[in-house]
């Protein structure tokens, strides 16, 4: 039997992958700038490659020579993309001219690879803080997007709204805003920084339980202070019977089992069913509850089952 052909091998992986992993692919600024990061990292593992046989004038002269050659751009070229990278060896082919012409003509002229052919050649990414296909700048500005407390929305790509997604603790169009729970501790015309309140306030204007503006559940106001509430001690008590409550941190818990319901009783004492005894007819407890003729029936079998048991050897 024959196997499956390679174009057979990817369909059937395709087909098993969900429909949101086989369609998702890496945007062309990001294929861009992988292509760039291992560029860049060949150039470091090609620098003074070979050389180092002691001849300092002669290593000199001739490592100026392939700092800058054909030769060295060649080796970092084919370690670029892996055989199986079909999206790098895509780009690469497309684009080989344009790195090959950066290398030798305009590499002192435009150092930074990245900018030089994703942003403005290819353009396929923006500068950062910048977004979109006009590559403006992100709200708050491309300085410092977002107040410097988020992320710019297609920060540094042709995407994106340049709308702020604020980091934990900070709110508003800018993330310049404190959410409840935290206070600005510094907040001037470029900066705002936002630090945790104590855990008594739910909103307040500095660290400690007297800077509460209001106080969390489970607190209360006490002497121009937040204080931990007892909920233990509330009337009726917060716990079910056979429980204890413990007090930790403004929360309560009630800790251990509570009762089983007891087993409902029997509907009819003369509908009961005779248990099973113990060793030598001793009756089960349980049936002295039952009806007086149920008694004597059992009372008979026990009686019988005790002359069984003194006629039996031992």
């Amino acid at each position: 039997m024959r196997p499956p052909a390679p174009a057979v091998l990817g369909l059937l992986l395709l087909m098993l992958l969900s429909p949101g992993e086989a369609t998702k692919k890496p945007t062309p600024c990001k294929r861009c700038r992988e292509l760039v990061d291992k560029f860049n990292q060949g150039m470091v593992d090609t620098a003074k490659k070979n050389f180092g046989g002691g001849n300092t004038a002669w290593e000199e002269k001739t490592l100026s020579k392939y700092e800058f050659s054909e030769v060295r751009l060649l080796e970092i070229m084919e370690g670029l993309c892996g055989t199986s990278d079909f999206e790098c060896n895509q780009l690469l082919e497309e684009h080989e001219g344009l790195l090959e012409t950066w290398w030798l003509r305009l590499k002192k002229k435009y150092p930074d690879l990245f900018e030089w052919f994703c942003v403005k050649t290819l353009k396929v990414c923006c500068a950062p803080g910048t977004y979109g296909p006009d590559c403006l700048a992100c709200q708050g500005g491309s300085e410092r997007p977002c107040s410097g407390n988020g992320h710019c929305s297609g920060d540094g790509s042709r995407q994106g709204d340049g709308s702020c997604q604020c980091h934990l603790g900070y709110r508003g169009p800018l993330c310049a805003d404190c959410m409840d729970g935290y206070f600005n501790s510094l907040r001037n015309e470029t900066h705002s920084i936002c630090s945790a309140c104590d855990e008594s306030c739910k909103t307040c204007t500095g660290p400690t339980n007297r800077d509460c503006s209001q106080c969390e559940v489970g607190w209360a106001r006490e002497d121009d202070a937040c204080v931990d509430v007892d909920e233990c001690t509330a009337e009726p008590p917060p716990c079910e019977e056979q429980q204890y409550c413990e007090n930790v941190s403004g929360s309560f818990a009630c800790q251990g089992e509570r009762l089983r319901p007891a087993a409902p009783p029997a509907s009819s004492p003369q509908n009961v069913i005779l248990p099973a005894w113990a060793a030598r007819g001793r009756v089960l407890d349980s049936v002295k509850s039952a009806s007086p003729a149920t008694r004597k029936r059992v009372a008979s079998a026990q009686t019988l089952t005790s002359a069984r048991w003194r006629k039996s050897p031992v």
